[in-house]
């Protein structure tokens, strides 16, 4: 047991272990014969319930104790607690637990709905390896690689599962529109995304001191042929332009340069400052140490949204990302597996249209009780992480446990025993 637990433990181990010094003095006294051959060590092995094969891959933790990770997950779990004083909660058969307004309320206006996104890609020649064949089956020739494929983005809801709307479907629609219709109005959605670069883009106006030049520039944009940047805050609350007005009498319309927006905010040093430091390698707690740091650090530039998370708040609703890092808590991963496990007994085919009809009836046949479950056991471990566990705990804890949205204490101090942190 002490060597399997190190990774891998062979049949030849049994017979090194038989023939060790202490267990030939034990064998010895017993009068038992002192060696035993490969084919004995398996027989024994199957018959302590050990079986050779594959083994299964549990949640993969790496990372989840980085120091940035950690920080932001701190952050979004205080988040999730507050969004969550506004969610309808229910249990794993479909049962109301809680509501903005008390458990009593079954009808509740203006609640929060919980919307998470994510792809997923699908492949024709993604199907089962295994099967049953008759001896008279002769082999048949096989296509390499994976085929053709077809990408998904989709929504989900614990209401209502999949985000579609009679004919249309999120991954081609406009999903708050969706969202709106389905919720007649009377639901704010938090839309849920993966911290990916992608989601994280800023829009092509928005503030960022990255490339502005330190002095005047007459063509200058932050992208190229793109729009100008837009109007920043001054200390005082009022509209900062980075620009000239159109009727200076020198530079019309000119960019300003970091060294005049520091100055109009009153920042700029007796000393002055260099555009940048070597390398942008500023000294560690360092705020002012160049033009573009102290841009970077002031609250209307560190403060920006993403070009998503903006156009999310615009239309009313709200934006989040999940930490990186931590695919346990998007439910949505499961409802992928789900459905690819129905996809891989589809009907094999490398038509395009064939493969996005057995796609879709895949991913509506799960039952919409067990995508809430599924968005149970994230929350679950979403419970596990606020209580302290880290990620391994968490996992141990919620394969104990799967009764609720939440970990009991005991469950969580049993967690806390089981797997200590050394």
């Amino acid at each position: 047991m002490e060597r399997a637990k190190k990774g891998y433990i062979r049949t030849e181990d049994i017979v090194e272990i038989v023939q060790s010094t202490e267990m030939q003095e034990l064998l010895a006294s017993r009068n038992t014969k002192p060696t035993i051959s490969i084919w004995t060590a398996r027989r024994w092995l199957k018959q302590l319930e050990w079986r050779y094969g594959k083994t299964k891959n549990g949640m993969y933790i790496d990372g989840h104790q980085r120091e940035d990770v950690v920080a932001y997950r701190k952050g979004f779990l205080e988040c999730w607690k507050e969004y969550e004083k506004r969610m309808i909660l229910y249990d794993n058969d479909g049962n109301i637990i809680s509501t903005p307004n008390g458990p009593a309320v079954t009808e509740v206006r203006y609640k929060l709905i919980l919307v998470t996104h994510d792809e997923s890609t699908y492949y024709a020649n993604d199907c089962h390896k295994t099967k049953w064949s008759h001896s008279s089956d002769k082999p048949v020739p096989e296509r390499k690689g994976e085929g053709a494929s077809i990408m998904i983005s989709d929504f989900l809801t614990p209401e209502w599962g999949r985000l579609k709307d009679d004919s249309d479907e999120a991954r081609v629609g406009d999903a708050i529109d969706i969202f709106e219709s389905r919720s007649q109005g009377r639901a704010t959605g938090r839309f849920m995304f993966d911290n990916a670069p992608s989601h994280q883009k800023r829009a092509p106006d928005a503030r960022s001191a990255c490339k502005m030049p330190k002095g005047p520039s007459e063509n200058w944009t932050h992208h190229k042929n793109g729009p100008n940047m837009r109007p920043g805050r001054l200390p005082g609350g009022s509209i900062q332009s980075f620009y000239f007005p159109t009727d200076h009498p020198t530079m019309p319309g000119w960019f300003k340069g970091m060294e005049t927006i520091i100055k109009e905010r009153r920042l700029w040093p007796v000393q002055g400052l260099n555009a940048q430091c070597p390398g942008f390698k500023c000294e560690a707690g360092r705020t002012e140490c160049c033009c573009r740091r102290l841009l970077f650090c002031q609250p209307d530039f560190c403060d920006h949204k993403s070009q998503l998370e903006e156009f999310i708040n615009f239309r009313g609703h709200l934006c989040d990302f999940y930490p990186k890092l931590h695919c346990e808590l998007k439910f949505i991963e499961q409802y992928w597996g789900a459905a690819k496990w129905r996809y891989r007994t589809t009907q094999k085919t490398n038509n395009i249209n064939e493969m996005e009809q057995n796609m879709i009836a895949c991913l509506d046949d799960i039952p919409q009780l067990q995508i809430l479950r599924y968005a149970n056991r994230s929350a679950r471990f979403i419970a596990a992480y606020s209580q302290g566990l880290s990620g391994a705990q968490a996992v141990w804890a919620n394969h104990k446990y799967h009764g609720h949205r939440t970990l009991p204490s005991e469950m969580v101090r049993e967690a806390l025993k089981a797997l200590s942190d050394d």
